[in-house]
């Protein structure tokens, strides 16, 4: 048994809350993963696991065992870093995961620049509007927008941005404009329903929230489908200011209900809390983090 190949495999499993999960992480068979674990129980004569069908749990001798491993291992990766000499210059490849509209518009842009600026360095860009799960996807750094769960994730703040409605002027010009969340019941509307559902809005009256019943002639997965439908004069779009950032500006789009917009989400980059951070990703994020800060200002 090759005791830090075994080690790892407990690591993987428990951080990733499963031996399948744990699998897809490391990249190798589950057999494999579930081979090493029970090796380690049987050479160390104590069960770490507790096993179900759907999940596992640490053993009162497991979670100290697991909390030892753990730190070895970063030790182990930290020395060979320093040997391979990625401490002189940030090397490897860096997974990085984004929504769609953001990460083409505001994130792509600066890590072009950062692989100009790091030749040593390559990058896995995943643009996708569904959640990244990074342990499990093996993703190094994600931008996240909206409020964050107590994740474990280490979390730098980028900025912030709202949630706005507009139309299209010759939509708004055949049936008016909406001068209250509750005058969209006289309107066609148009969903993405990544942000929300194609039946009720949400807006900010005072303090409190507002919920408001809509007809969405139209839903879509994509923001730039629910842009191009809007400027094509099909109805009331509600997406996220970035998102219609260009077709405000163009005049394609105008904003309605300025004063009923919800508060601003924030943006974050987040990346798991390990001890040690890698070169590559501490080089990421001194030179992406001010520059996506001075991108983000919609005030539109």
């Amino acid at each position: 048994m090759d005791r830090l190949e075994a080690m790892a495999a407990f690591v993987a499993v428990v951080e990733a809350g499963g031996f399948s999960a744990a699998s897809r992480r490391m990249g190798i068979p589950l057999t494999t993963v579930s081979r090493r674990v029970s090796d380690l129980e049987d050479e160390l004569r104590a069960q770490l696991l507790v096993r179900s069908t759907r999940s596992v749990a640490l053993t009162d001798a497991g979670g100290p065992y697991f909390e030892t491993c753990r730190r070895v291992l970063e030790d182990v990766a930290e020395a060979e870093r320093r040997a391979s000499g990625e401490y002189r210059a940030p090397r490897g490849t860096l997974a990085i995961s984004a929504p769609v509209v953001f990460g083409r518009l505001h994130l792509a842009p600066l890590i072009v620049d950062f692989l100009k600026a790091y030749p040593e360095v390559d990058v896995d860009l995943r643009l996708s509007d569904a959640v990244s799960h990074l342990i499990e996807e093996q993703t190094d750094v994600a931008l996240r927008i909206g409020a964050l769960p107590d994740s474990g994730l280490i979390a730098a703040r980028v900025g912030e941005i709202r949630h706005v409605a507009c139309a299209s002027p010759a939509y708004l010009a055949a049936r008016g404009e909406p001068q209250t969340p509750g005058d969209l019941s006289k309107h066609d509307c148009i969903s993405f329903t990544v942000l929300q559902s194609a039946t009720e809005w949400q807006f900010a009256h005072g303090q409190q929230t507002e919920r408001v019943p809509v007809h969405s002639r139209l839903t879509v997965s994509t923001a730039e489908a629910a842009v191009d439908a809007a400027a094509a004069g099909l109805g009331v779009a509600r997406l996220l200011c970035y998102q219609v950032a260009a077709a405000i500006a163009d005049g394609r789009l105008r904003l309605l209900l300025r004063e009923f917009e919800p508060p601003t989400r924030p943006v974050h980059l987040v990346y798991p809390a390990n001890r040690i951070v890698p070169h590559k990703l501490r080089a990421f994020m001194e030179f992406v983090l001010p520059r996506l800060r001075a991108r983000i200002v919609f005030d539109a």
